[in-house]
């Protein structure tokens, strides 16, 4: 692998940390205007057009056929379906505070469901920058929370199924990029959420008797449905399944933990947030944690280890 090379699925990995974590900021002022499944539907829709626009003008290939679909079924189902629908549910019997800290622990169980479906061992550093990661967003969201007030125990265990499907997701996706590009596995992903998430936000609306404003929000809204659609869903999935193609699952798991870093900086520099020591403490065992993770992982060390054999077979040659 040429050098560049190398460091693409990193570069990927910060691209996706930062494009969700901009999108707290359209999402908090998106949900006065829409209920979240509603949200969901809308921002999935206009994903697909806009996948279906740039296939249009060719300007991305999507080779995929009906096979590809069942195929990719239970990838879709992990993310977006199940993720979204138990996290969005989860936050509704918890707090967003709460929430945050259950959906912090993801690496963990990617950790654990690598070494049993893709027999991907993190070694034992790689495990400690795991939780050094985990421990720094889980201590910022505490300490912004300054308690973890709202615990309702059916909402744990929605969060705890959101866990398990973002992880799910992860192993899925590392698998799948065997036989299917990132873009096509993203546009499955895309089609699936459109129609789940549009079939039941419709419903609603049916049943509430106003399917008729069903658009009316994105007169005012049309700008964070856009974001959230293209950047937050096709962009960042696109790298993140790109992500998880080139390296292990749990070397790109923790680069979901920066998400919280990034949104903090969002905060600061967008909304006038302040920042608060804990806040510099937790950014940087994140950071630490994903460097660490990514550094010491398996095949890197081996590349480290060739490298350095290479450079002594040089030496020895010159002698």
């Amino acid at each position: 692998m040429p050098k560049l090379t190398q460091y693409l699925p990193y570069l990927a990995g910060v691209g996706v940390a930062l494009t969700w974590g901009f999108s707290f900021m359209f999402t908090r002022g998106a949900l006065d205007h829409f209920s979240p499944i509603h949200l969901l539907g809308l921002r999935f829709a206009a994903a697909v057009l806009a996948m279906s626009l740039l296939r249009a003008f060719r300007l991305i290939r999507i080779k995929v056929t009906p096979a590809d679909y069942i195929n990719l079924l239970p990838l879709a189902i992990f993310q977006p379906i199940l993720y979204f629908a138990t996290e969005t549910t989860g936050i509704l019997l918890t707090s967003s505070s709460y929430a945050g800290m259950m959906i912090a622990i993801i690496p963990i169980f990617v950790a654990i469901f690598s070494a049993i479906f893709l027999k991907e061992y993190p070694n034992r550093i790689q495990l400690l920058f795991i939780i050094a990661s985990v421990g720094g967003a889980i201590f910022i969201i505490f300490m912004d929370a300054q308690s973890i007030a709202g615990v309702n125990p059916i909402g744990t265990v929605f969060l705890l199924a959101a866990v398990i499907a973002g992880a799910g997701f992860n192993i899925f996706s590392r698998k799948a990029s065997i036989k299917h590009p990132p873009v096509r596995t993203t546009w499955i992903m895309m089609v699936f959420g459109a129609v789940v998430f549009n079939a039941i936000a419709l419903g609603q609306h049916y049943n509430a008797g106003n399917l008729e404003i069903y658009l009316a929000p994105l007169a005012e809204q049309w700008v964070a449905v856009l974001y959230l659609g293209v950047f937050s869903s096709v962009v960042a999935f696109f790298l993140y399944n790109y992500v998880l193609s080139k390296i292990t699952a749990t070397q790109g798991a923790v680069f979901a933990n920066m998400v919280t870093v990034v949104a903090i900086i969002a905060g600061v520099v967008f909304r006038g947030e302040l920042v608060f020591w804990y806040h510099l403490a937790g950014t940087a065992a994140i950071l630490a944690g994903v460097w660490g993770t990514n550094r010491f992982a398996p095949a890197v060390l081996e590349r480290r280890r060739q490298k350095a054999l290479e450079t002594q077979a040089v030496i020895g040659a010159r002698k």
